[in-house]
């Protein structure tokens, strides 16, 4: 008689905030998977749904408070974690239905609330369920690019961010153990990986830049030997995948960095939050780094690294910022050439110490300066496109679209100088039927915009 597999219990994932959370869900997932459970689609084939929180500013908390209201209204049956839960009052307030919260990155704590919450089912075929060794777990982004967090926490206090409260003190990971989860990764199929953190040039600071041993040789917890290191894998037909590093602050080593893109072991890609540049703004910000010489490094970078894409986001509506200072933050941008550029209003968030400076900046002064930096940057970025137009570059396929009515077949991809999801695309244009997602082809420019490039498959 045939032995009848139980029926495994189903979890739905609802994963809020940065790159950050994203892995954090995908390691809970991955857990839960070798537990036994199956993962839902839809709030109606899950027994359980986690909802995973930000809770960096007010308006995201919003989102998360809205996202648990709807996982309450479809499914019933939900557990929150993330950075938010560290304020369980003020949901079990909204929503004294939930089952469990758990704060930030503690998977034990999540795992085991799904446990009571739909227990898993038992049975010789699903208690022992074997990991494979090119396994890497989970994943919540396509097959073809991976976030790799290598540490977790922030030894900063800037004065408008929670993220230590949330998030804690640096905590960097062995350097072995983040080697053999990128080697997974590139060996279950990543093409890119994008390597995060909330300050990956800190990385070993908190474990003493300590060496561990990987591939018969000695290699520190430190930002420049990683990426060395990452340079030398390669893909199962022999290719470097491309290795692109965020968050990265503009501490003196960095500059070590650089040479490994010039050959080619990085991706010639670096994203700094340089969040002002005002001197009296970035006081106040309690920024570190905040002396740099940075438009002289900038430069620098260049002479050694031509094709060096630079990525940085700005506040605006800082408590205090005076029209001047936001002028000053202009005029640097015409220096800095910036790469691509994201901005921000400034918005206080529960905790943080900014909240109590003085110079609180009017909302419609906040709008007005978000508008003119946006077009500034944006004016920066058109000519800077336009400069690429008639070059190949290297693309990596995002989508493939389905034939026109002529036969015509479309793609979307990235440059090395576009991360997903926050930078621009590269859209081509008649394409062969047997192109996927993930492969990385040669790409002439024929055009462009303000934000993306256009062109088609060279040759």
């Amino acid at each position: 008689m045939a032995l009848e597999l139980p029926d495994q219990k189903r979890v739905g994932m609802v994963s809020l905030g940065c790159p950050k959370a994203l892995v954090d869900s995908e390691r809970i997932l991955t857990q839960l998977r070798a537990d036994g459970y199956a993962m839902s689609p839809d709030y109606a084939g899950a027994d359980v749904v986690l909802v995973n929180t930000c809770g960096f500013l007010d308006s995201a908390k919003e989102e998360s408070l809205a996202a648990i209201g709807e996982a309450i209204a479809e499914n019933g049956r939900v557990i929150v974690t993330g950075c938010m839960g560290d304020e369980a009052e003020t949901i079990r307030a909204r929503f004294p239905q939930v089952l469990a919260v758990t704060g930030a990155h503690q998977y034990e704590a999540v795992v085991e609330a799904v446990h009571e919450a739909a227990p898993p089912s038992q049975g010789p075929f699903i208690d022992l369920i074997p990991q494979m060794p090119n396994d890497a777990g989970v994943k919540l982004t396509p097959r073809h690019y991976s976030y790799l967090k290598i540490s977790e926490g922030c030894n900063h206090s800037c004065a408008f961010c929670i993220i230590p409260q949330l998030r804690g003190k640096l905590t960097s990971r062995r350097v072995d153990a983040v080697l053999r989860e990128a080697e997974k990764l590139v060996a279950a199929g990543t093409k890119e990986l994008l390597v995060i953190s909330q300050d990956t040039s800190a990385y070993g600071v908190d474990i003493r830049h300590e060496e561990r041993v990987w591939k018969d040789r000695q290699v520190r917890a430190h930002m420049t030997d990683l990426a060395r290191e990452l340079g030398q894998l390669r893909t199962a037909d022999g290719q470097a995948p491309w290795v692109r590093l965020h968050y990265v602050y503009p501490y003196p080593h960095v500059d070590a960095v650089i040479p490994l893109m010039a050959e080619g072991l990085l991706t010639p890609y670096l994203d700094i939050p340089f969040q002002h540049a005002s001197p009296s703004v970035l006081k106040a910000m309690k920024r570190p780094a905040n002396e740099a010489k940075v438009l002289e490094r900038l430069k620098s970078w260049r002479s050694i690294c031509p094709d060096i894409a630079v990525r940085s986001s700005f506040v605006v509506g800082f408590p205090g910022e005076t029209e001047a200072d936001f002028q000053y933050l202009l005029d640097w941008l015409d220096e800095a050439q910036l790469d691509r550029v994201g901005a921000f209003r400034f918005e206080p968030v529960a905790g943080a110490a900014a909240n109590d400076l003085p110079g609180a900046v009017p909302e419609e002064v906040k709008e007005e300066r978000y508008a003119r930096i946006m077009e500034k940057t944006a004016a920066i970025s058109a000519a800077k496109l336009q400069a690429k137009i008639g070059r190949t570059l290297s693309v990596i396929i995002d989508a493939v679209g389905e034939a026109d009515e002529e036969g015509d077949i479309g793609a979307t991809g990235r440059s090395q100088a576009d991360a997903p999801e926050i930078d621009g695309a590269v859209h081509l244009r008649e394409v062969p039927s047997t192109l996927q997602p993930g492969d990385i082809v040669n790409v002439t420019i024929e055009d462009a915009d303000e934000h993306d490039l256009f062109g088609a498959i060279a040759g």
